[in-house]
């Protein structure tokens, strides 16, 4: 597979066309010629301005995009998006300025009429939630490729059609790359393309545009509060995806009241997955065995369907995240029946969900590198290890600087609970003092557990070699946060730093690898 950084999924052959009838079709104040010009592109990103682009210029926090418009005009870019502000910053630049009140709500739509993404669209499929995203938009691919469909898939960790993949910067990438990639992947002939929405993609637009066929809801648990500042408020910024503007239909785990409540509010069908017995819901998952490395399920549903599987990965929550993704492909209109002679033809559920209770193979404890980063998540994956091992759980974990630092206590008195080893290090900073942030998670840890085995080091290296200096083969190690991601966020440098690589090293180096 070939995987690159820092580049954009646009289509390799886009079609042309005339800002005139964009100008028509939307309403556009144009000061300047267009009779003649032709588009081929839009982006809100100087940078990433390619020959023949529509640039946006938006106004920022610390500066408008319409400032950049020389930049933009150097790379090829023909014409100028703004609002009134920035047109008197674009007049400069001697490129046609269409005016519009309010660019950023009109970028989805601009973007889809560019990239005609509303023509002959594949089955497009939406995963909100706090935890499980990106695993169940992994485990809908996998189960399309079973099913011998290409779908492209766009997560936090990678945005991917067949062989050709790019790193993410964004769990959502904003409205015009959204629709580039859906142009790129359809001239892929892709049937179905999967997309993680994060609530920020709803609140800033980057899904506008989009109607899906079926949007998926994991959970609700406290996250983004630096956002949202309220649970109330983090959950009505999720309930727009379940609107007939926004989808079709959509599915919802129902074991906690943020998922029953969405199912009663929502404004289109939605089907309902359950893991408490008795509980009312259209679907029910019981889980029939859990291993360090698998997890076999049952999924009953009306008219007594049934599917019985497994998931190649640690903990109970993943088989919930494999039943929402079963029953979205259900309410696709895929016969459960034919999923069903797929996973049992191949074993199981063949899926791949890079840093997310990933087990690093090794001849001693085993060690798992995962991208939880929230109190729920830590929960979830804590319970599962002691559900299948003997032995100690050591955790290595940090929390993140210039985030909902509300989270924080409840993280540190997590990990001192359900942990019998903590060791607390650094985990993007960013610009916060890294100290202060390790002190918040010591001092609740210590709280919750006085006399709990603990350790703080800075280094998230010199902290994975600590918690192995103190394993046993019979133990398990939980490295929580980095997951998939290769850098370590310090004072607003990217240091590159994969957890995943540097456990293997560390590994090697005690000998177990």
């Amino acid at each position: 597979m070939t995987t690159e950084v820092n580049q954009r999924l646009r289509p390799q052959h886009p079609a042309v066309r005339p800002v005139a009838d964009l100008v028509e079709h939307f309403g556009l104040d144009a000061r300047g010629d267009v009779d003649g010009l032709v588009i081929s592109g839009i982006t809100l990103s100087s940078k990433a301005v390619e020959p023949g682009d529509l640039y946006v210029g938006l106004a920022g926090v610390h500066a408008h995009g319409a400032q950049f418009v020389d930049d933009a005009r150097a790379k090829g870019a023909v014409a100028i998006v703004t609002d009134a502000r920035g047109a008197t910053l674009a007049a400069r630049s001697g490129l046609p300025v269409l005016v519009i009140d309010d660019p950023r709500t009109a970028l989805g739509a601009l973007s889809a009429w560019v990239y005609r993404t509303a023509e002959n669209p594949p089955t497009l499929f939406g995963v909100t939630g706090t935890n499980g995203k990106t695993s169940v938009a992994y485990i809908l691919e996998a189960l399309l490729k079973q099913l011998g469909v290409l779908a492209g898939l766009s997560t936090t960790a990678e945005r991917r059609i067949g062989d050709f993949a790019i790193t993410s910067s964004l769990t959502t990438p904003e409205a015009t790359e959204v629709h580039a990639m859906l142009a790129r992947m359809s001239e892929a002939e892709a049937e179905a393309v999967i997309i993680e929405v994060s609530a920020q993609a709803l609140t800033r637009h980057r899904v506008d545009g989009i109607v899906f066929d079926v949007v998926g809801f994991t959970n609700l648990t406290h996250d983004h509060l630096d956002d949202y500042q309220t649970m109330q408020n983090y959950f009505e910024a999720k309930q727009p995806l379940f609107t007939p503007e926004r989808a079709r239909r959509g599915v919802a785990i129902t074991d906690a009241e943020w998922g029953r409540r969405l199912a009663r509010t929502a404004a289109i069908p939605v089907a309902t997955v359950s893991t408490y017995p008795g509980q009312a819901a259209d679907w029910y998952a019981a889980i029939l065995r859990e291993t360090i490395d698998e997890t076999r399920f049952i999924l009953s549903g009306p008219d007594d369907q049934s599917i019985t599987t497994s998931i190649p990965v640690l903990g109970r929550h993943m088989a919930e995240n494999a039943a929402l993704a079963i029953v979205m492909l259900v309410e696709s209109g895929v016969q459960l029946s034919a999923i069903a002679a797929a996973v049992e033809r191949d074993g199981g559920i063949r899926v791949y969900i890079p840093g997310r209770a990933e087990r690093i193979q090794n001849d001693g404890p085993a060690v798992f590198i995962d991208y939880g980063h929230s109190p729920d998540a830590f929960t979830s994956t804590l319970d599962s290890l002691r559900r299948v091992t003997d032995g100690r759980i050591i955790m290595v974990f940090g929390a993140d600087g210039d985030r909902d630092p509300s989270k924080r206590q409840e993280m540190g008195e997590i990990a001192a609970r359900l942990a019998d080893v903590v060791v607390i290090t650094d985990f993007h900073p960013r610009t916060e003092d890294p100290a202060s942030i390790r002190k918040v998670l010591v001092d609740a840890a210590t709280a919750a557990v006085p006399g709990r085995e603990l350790y703080e080091v800075a280094d998230p290296r010199t902290a994975f070699r600590q918690a192995l200096s103190v394993a046993t083969p019979a133990d398990v190690i939980l490295y929580a946060g980095p997951g998939h991601e290769d850098y370590h966020e310090v004072g607003g440098e990217h240091l590159p730093y994969s957890a995943r690589d540097d456990a293997r090293l560390a590994l090697h180096e005690f000998g177990w690898l």
